[in-house]
Parts: C-alpha cells; sequence; structure tokens
C-alpha cells in the first residue's frame, strides 16, 4: 500500500505563483529590481513542458515577473519551433535583447544545442518551412518526443542562463518544506531524493553530487536515519532497469528496519514515473517537485536580473 496522504504539519499557500512560508524558510529575491529599466529587454524561458497541470505551474510560476518585462514560455525541452514561436512573440512586442532562462535541473541539459538553435554556436542548419522537416532537421528522444533543430530567424541579440535549479541555494528551502510537510518521526524515516537524470554516466554524477548539496538543510534540520539522492536515467532503458532496483532497494531498506521512505522528487513539476517504478511499496509522498513554491519564481527572477546586465550576443 502506498501511503501518501499524511496531514501535513502545515500548509503552502499559493497565490499568483508565491508560496508562504514561515519565518526559518525567507524566500530569496532579487535585491535589483531599478534594473528593469530598458524597455528593449524581454525574458524567453525554456520549459521541459508537458500535462496541462505542469505547464499551468510553470505558467503561475512567473506571473509575479510579468509587470518587470515582457516574458515568454518555450516549452519542449529545446525544440528550435517553440523557441521561434517564443522570440517571434518578444519581439512582436519590441524587445531586442533577450535572456534565455533555462528552467531545468541541469545547467548542462541542452545548452550548446540550445546555442546552436540561436545561433550563438555553429552547428544547427539553416530554417525550412517545419511543414516539409525530414529527420534530419528533428532529434527523436529515447521517450518518443521529437524536437526540431535548426538556426531560428531573430533580430534580437541573446544572452543565456548556465544555472540549473539544482545548483542552487533557493531549492534547498523548498526540500525542507517538502520534508518538514512529510516527516512524522524523522528517527525513524529514510529521505529519498529522486530525479531524472542523463544518459552519460558522468553527467549523472554530476547531477547527483549537484543535488546532494540542496540538502543542508534537512541534514541540520531533521535527525533523519539517512538522506539520498538518486536518479531514475528513465530515458534510457538498460539505465533504468538498474536504477529501478537501487531505487526500490531504498525503500524496502526503510521498511525492513522498522521505519519508512520519504520520497521527494526533484523535478520542476510533480512525480513523474516514479508512482509506477515504488509500485507496491510502502512510502510516503506528496508527489510535489520543486513547483509550487516561490523560491522557483525567485531562481527565475535572478537568473532574468542576471541576464540583463550581461553581453548579448548578436547572432549570425
Amino acid at each position: 500500500m502506498n501511503i501518501k496522504n499524511y496531514l501535513p504539519l502545515f500548509a503552502i499557500i499559493i497565490i499568483a505563483g508565491c508560496a508562504s512560508v514561515n519565518s526559518s524558510q525567507t524566500v530569496e529575491k532579487s535585491n535589483s529590481n531599478v534594473a528593469y529599466t530598458d524597455p528593449q529587454y524581454g525574458v524567453l524561458l525554456m520549459a521541459h513542458g508537458g500535462t496541462a497541470v505542469w505547464n499551468a505551474s510553470v505558467v503561475s510560476a512567473i506571473k509575479p515577473l510579468q509587470d518587470y518585462y515582457p516574458i515568454e514560455i518555450a516549452f519542449g525541452m529545446a525544440d528550435a519551433n517553440s523557441i521561434q514561436e517564443a522570440v517571434t512573440r518578444l519581439e512582436t512586442k519590441g524587445v531586442s535583447k533577450i535572456g534565455v532562462v533555462r528552467l531545468f535541473i541541469s545547467g548542462e541539459s541542452w545548452y550548446q544545442r540550445t546555442e546552436k538553435i540561436l545561433g550563438l554556436r555553429e552547428g544547427a542548419p539553416q530554417f525550412v518551412d517545419h511543414s516539409t522537416h525530414d529527420m534530419g532537421d528533428m532529434v527523436q528522444m529515447p521517450n518518443g518526443h521529437k524536437m526540431g533543430f535548426w538556426k531560428i530567424k531573430a533580430i534580437s541579440k541573446f544572452a543565456m542562463s548556465k544555472e540549473g535549479l539544482g545548483n542552487s541555494e533557493l531549492m534547498d528551502v523548498v526540500l525542507e518544506v517538502r520534508a518538514e510537510g512529510l516527516s512524522q518521526n524523522p528517527a525513524d524515516e529514510d529521505v529519498l531524493i529522486l530525479a531524472h537524470g542523463p544518459g552519460d554516466d558522468e553527467e549523472n554524477q554530476r547531477w547527483i553530487a549537484a543535488i546532494s548539496e540542496r540538502t543542508s538543510l534537512i541534514d541540520s534540520t531533521f535527525p533523519f536515519r539517512r538522506v539520498q539522492v538518486m536518479t531514475l536515467r528513465e530515458d534510457w532503458r538498460a539505465k533504468r532497469v538498474m536504477a529501478s532496483k537501487e531505487i526500490r532497494h531504498f525503500v524496502k531498506r526503510a521498511e525492513q528496519e522498522g521505519g519508512i521512505a520519504i520520497v521527494i522528487p526533484f523535478r520542476v513539476q510533480g512525480f513523474g514515473p516514479y508512482a509506477k517504478v515504488l509500485d507496491g511499496l510502502n512510502y510516503v509522498s506528496d508527489e510535489k517537485g520543486l513547483l509550487p513554491h516561490a523560491n522557483v519564481t525567485a531562481w527565475i527572477e535572478n537568473q532574468a536580473d542576471a541576464l540583463q546586465s550581461s553581453g548579448f550576443i548578436i547572432t549570425e
């Protein structure tokens, strides 16, 4: 039986994408709103995209920022078509300097690919009518998702963010909130922080190392038996099979030792495929990712602010 409906110790209230937190969980915000003075500056937020609920969570997260600058979302990970559409919408609003904020767990995800699509790096083919694209202009992911790959048309200058959510101390607070809302007796609980993970083994270790640093508040606040970060490697079948076994072992061990596992997804939103992986096991989860939480909005704001004061590159 999956135990998923524990009564939380407190409530997180979301209003227009912002969450209230207790006094020990201060939301870190950019203190440089005075920088939002350039009428030519706009923000392109790149996000994976998913269900209607997934997408709506991202839309809610940027609502508090829309008074500061034009902001558009390109769902589809790093899809040239959605990026082109978002850039065109920004340019229609008079934007000619675009800060590209990449809402991914790892800053490595799709970085060079996005540079090529924007024309900041060579390697993307020239745009042709997307209705005529063959697979040479597309990339098909292991999960079947197809992403367009070509150099977009734009008159704007671009600056790109490099930091992933996994590298931000702002996410420490999110994990602490999730843990506190689920924990009943930390001395008998193991915490599993579960992320998607990439295919490359060395990159996967960098994911785990970065997210492990995000457990500092949990480690210092709660006397949990153990806290561990794992990745499912979910788009790579053989690696997913091995990872699933390790994940299930972690959860089973918690119960065998007289306790229970708390499972916290380190995903932008939602629980992904984890319920299926953990089917038949006892565990505790609210199935929330990093959204909804105001610190994700703060992270987007800080990235956008930093890009506005950075150097912009004209594409060729």
